[in-house]
This record gives structure tokens, C-alpha cells and sequence, in this order.
């Protein structure tokens, strides 16, 4: 019993981070109709902002909470110009093409991105200096650190407050709108471009505090990091069903929960054939179940329903 909670708490905390990344898929297709395949290229790029700053605040006089507050607002105003950067330049004048080309694109942008990575800070992995609490509870035999529960409350708490953004603001309205017909809704007053690029912002935002929960979590970080972890969180937005918040954080935290499970119960099933580090194979492989049997994903809309 005590290996199970202590996998179904370290799917929770992994999943809330999938949920967080999976959140800037979904907005961007919601609203556009796109993939952003260079999403979890921001969340890199925030989680290396976000590092370069703390290892050069490190050695001041600052406190570490004011020094870990600085590297993740100077991360999200750096993803967040990036993001705007990218929609504006690399997406704007394909609004209109076939759907093919907005696509390219984005794969050439994640490339892109990468190698600046790698020119900037080097192919080495980037440590988290060991500056957070490290203190450990234990509930029913199962251990949670001081880290995990603030990912998690955090996570929770983004993750609130989008769905109020989106619900009950007149921004949100205006998002809405636009998802469902931008043609009308520029009629209606709504300048479609500005809020197609708050967006990209708000998704941008979200993917630097990934990028930190996500290196503070494992303690390290890479410029090559947001390739897998960007499809994982779009596996989960696709789970969950593309385009629906709900769907999104749902995905996410059952993506994380059954990567953990994985990780926790292959090797025993398997007689050690396998070990934990194939986790990743149950999460595609349940993607792939849901798909066959509801490609809209789990709260998505069938197709009949849309047209």
C-alpha cells in the first residue's frame, strides 16, 4: 500500500507539471487551430533563464526566496517575448496558408531554438543549486518533500486561476469568441490578432514555470529537455482532449500518474525484464488505446458534435 501512494503522489507532482505545459498546447489550438511544436522549447528556454539567474544571484546578499522569485519572473518575461516573437513572426503571415506550413514551421522553430540553446549555454547539463527546502513528510508510509506539495499547490493554483481567466474575464470571452469564429468575432469588435498573441503570451508564461517546477524537480536541466517533455504534454492535451482546458489538466495529471505507476510496477510484471526507465512506453501506449477507441480524447467533443 505504501508503494502505491508513494506512486500515486509522484504521478500527482509530474503530472501537475504535464498538466501546466500540456495548458499552452491547448490554448494555442483552441484559438488558432495550431500546434505549437516549439512549446516545449519555451519551457527549456525558461528553465535555462531561469538557472542562468539564479547561479548569478547566488553568491549575493539576497535571500533565496527573493533570488528564486527573480529567476522565474525574469524567465516568464523572457518566454513571454518569445512567445509573442514567435507568433508574431513565424505564425502571423501563415495564418492563412495550408495547415502543412504553420506546422513545418513550428518544427523548424523548436530546432532553432534548441541550437541557440546549445550555443548559449553549452550541450553540458545545468544543475539546480541546492538552495530549496529539502525537508521530508511522511504520510502512510509514503514520503512527499516540501518541494513537491509547492509544485503541486502552484500548478493547482496557475491552473485555477486559467480557467477563471478563460470563464468569467472579459479577456477570456474574447478568447472564446475567437475559437469559435474569428470572422464574427472581429465583427463583434474583438481584435483577433491581439488576443491570438495574448495567448502565445499567457501559454508562454505558463511554460517558463514548468520549465523551473520541472528543473527544481529533477535538478538539472538541458537544452535538449523540452523535446520529450513537449510531446509528453502534448500526448496529454491530445488525452484529454485538444482544445479543452479540462481535458488538459486531466491528461496531464493521468499521464504523469501512469508514468509513475509505470515506473513503479514494470519491473515486477515483467520478472526485471524491464525496468523503470521504460516508463515512457505505457504513457504512448495508453495514448494510443484512447485514440483508437476516442480520438476526440476523454472530455473532447466527437466530431459529429462539432459540425
Amino acid at each position: 500500500m505504501d508503494i502505491f501512494l508513494q506512486q500515486l503522489i509522484n504521478g500527482l507532482i509530474l503530472g501537475s507539471i504535464y498538466a501546466l505545459v500540456a495548458l499552452g498546447y491547448t490554448m494555442v489550438y483552441g484559438v488558432l487551430g495550431l500546434i505549437n511544436f516549439a512549446h516545449g522549447e519555451i519551457v527549456m528556454i525558461g528553465a535555462m533563464v531561469a538557472l542562468a539567474v539564479i547561479h548569478a544571484l547566488i553568491g549575493s546578499a539576497l535571500p533565496v526566496p527573493i533570488i528564486l522569485l527573480m529567476g522565474i519572473l525574469i524567465a516568464i518575461l523572457v518566454c513571454m517575448l518569445l512567445g509573442y516573437g514567435i507568433e508574431r513572426f513565424a505564425y502571423r503571415p501563415l495564418r492563412k496558408a495550408p495547415r502543412l506550413a504553420p506546422l513545418i514551421t513550428a518544427v523548424g522553430v523548436s530546432i532553432i531554438l534548441q541550437n541557440v540553446a546549445m550555443i548559449i549555454w553549452g550541450r553540458q547539463y545545468v544543475a539546480f543549486p541546492s538552495i530549496l527546502p529539502t525537508d521530508i513528510h511522511t504520510i502512510a508510509g509514503a514520503n512527499i518533500t516540501v518541494l513537491q506539495i509547492l509544485i503541486f499547490l502552484l500548478a493547482m493554483s496557475i491552473m485555477t486561476g486559467l480557467i477563471f481567466l478563460v470563464k468569467k474575464t472579459r479577456l477570456g470571452r474574447a478568447m472564446r469568441a475567437t475559437a469559435q469564429n474569428p470572422e464574427i468575432a472581429t465583427l463583434m469588435g474583438v481584435n483577433v490578432n491581439t488576443v491570438i498573441s495574448i495567448t502565445f503570451i499567457i501559454g508562454s508564461a505558463l511554460a517558463a514555470v514548468a520549465g523551473v517546477m520541472i528543473s527544481a524537480y529533477y535538478g538539472l536541466a538541458h537544452y535538449y529537455m523540452g523535446f520529450l517533455l513537449g510531446l509528453k504534454a502534448f500526448s496529454a492535451a491530445v488525452l484529454g482532449g485538444i482544445g479543452n482546458l479540462g481535458g488538459a489538466m486531466l491528461g496531464g495529471l493521468l499521464l504523469g500518474m501512469i508514468e509513475s505507476f509505470g515506473a513503479g510496477y514494470i519491473g515486477p510484471l515483467t520478472g526485471g525484464f524491464l525496468g523503470s526507465h521504460y516508463q515512457d512506453i505505457f504513457a504512448f501506449l495508453v495514448l494510443i488505446i484512447v485514440l483508437i477507441l476516442r480520438p476526440s480524447g476523454l472530455l473532447g467533443k466527437p466530431l459529429a458534435e462539432r459540425t
